[in-house]
């Protein structure tokens, strides 16, 4: 007799592929329209489910799991931030947390020197100067930004998406600093021809770029608040594509507004939706709306991660990508 099928529940619409295939494998209710979930919503999924699978639109909090019912033992989270998911709660109440880490490492990575020349090189001014029909003709003197080659370039956690940025600027001939919380292997170090700095106030003093590749986490809320921004230089730039709360949002807005910073590439931001509406009005800044790891392939691979960590539980096993407190 066949065992009986986990039920899961899916809070955001995924990519077809991975819904048939969870439709094949689980007993699964997925959501119908691409919206995020209310709290009463959440709360009602957790007490019906074995598993959720929520996204990073989901704030799964201490009091949502005190109400979960008592066959949830599996948050299969699609995305590698837990950062929305108390996990310490969840793990004393029994309930393993997974993720999906290292599928969105190049496509960030592609999309934070993609800011970095967006900004740089003026891109967004001269798009905006072609489809408003505005351009004149070629000028000695228009839209000049500056050259990648040989600009001190300064990355803010050096995992997997800041070792991959660091490939990436130095194939542009970038000069490759850092900062992390613990130092990289000598070996890794020399791979990329980059070099560390214990103290993050003298990298941000002397960067002609800073790039946000580290998670949020108490320690790093703010890590960039109006003291450290004052440190970079007027003429440096500052990208983010992991998580806008690392950035002091409001101060950042005063110095670019002020001429104190050159500009800033954000794909994050410290509200979510609601961004500070002055800083959509500022030329040396270029907004998105968090596609850092909006690749087909990518979105595939992370649905294939929760499949194979749910597969797994199912079977009896530790999910291979399971989140373990106090290891974040």
């Amino acid at each position: 007799m066949p065992a009986e099928r986990l039920s899961v529940v899916v809070t955001r619409r995924l990519p077809t592929a991975v819904e048939t295939r969870m439709k094949e494998l689980f007993d699964v209710e997925l959501r119908q329209d691409d919206t995020p979930m209310s709290r009463e919503e959440l709360v009602s999924a957790m007490k019906r489910a074995d598993v959720l699978v929520p996204t990073l639109t989901d704030t799964v909090d201490a009091g949502m799991l005190t109400q979960a019912g008592e066959n949830l033992r599996l948050i299969a989270n699609y995305g590698a931030g837990v950062d929305h998911i108390d996990v310490q709660t969840a793990r004393q109440r029994g309930i393993l947390v997974s993720n999906t880490p290292g599928v969105v490492t190049e496509d960030t990575a592609d999309m934070t020197l993609a800011l970095i020349l967006s900004v740089t090189r003026r891109i967004p001014e001269g798009l905006a100067m072609m489809q408003s029909g505005d351009w004149q003709g070629w000028s000695p003197t228009a839209l000049m930004g500056g050259r990648l080659g040989g600009r001190r370039l300064g990355i803010l956690g050096m995992g997997r998406i800041g070792q991959a940025v660091a490939r990436r600027a130095a194939a542009f001939g970038m000069q490759v600093h850092y900062h992390n919380r613990k130092r990289l292997h000598a070996d890794i170090e020399s791979d990329l021809e980059a070099t560390y700095w214990e103290s993050l106030d003298q990298m941000v003093s002397r960067m002609d770029i800073i790039s946000i590749n580290c998670p949020h986490t108490p320690s790093t809320f703010h890590l960039m608040n109006a003291r450290r921004l004052k440190l970079m230089k007027p003429s440096a730039v500052i990208v983010n594509t992991s998580r806008g709360e690392v950035i002091d949002e409001n101060a950042l807005t005063r110095m670019l507004r002020a001429g104190e910073i050159a500009g800033a590439g954000l794909d994050v931001f410290e509200h979510g939706t609601e961004i500070n509406p002055r800083l959509r009005t500022l030329k040396n800044v270029v907004l998105l709306p968090h596609m850092g790891s909006a690749t087909e392939e990518g979105r595939a691979e992370m649905g294939e991660k929760v499949i194979i960590n749910i597969k797994t539980f199912a079977d009896g096993h530790r999910p291979p990508d399971q989140v373990v407190p106090g290891m974040l």
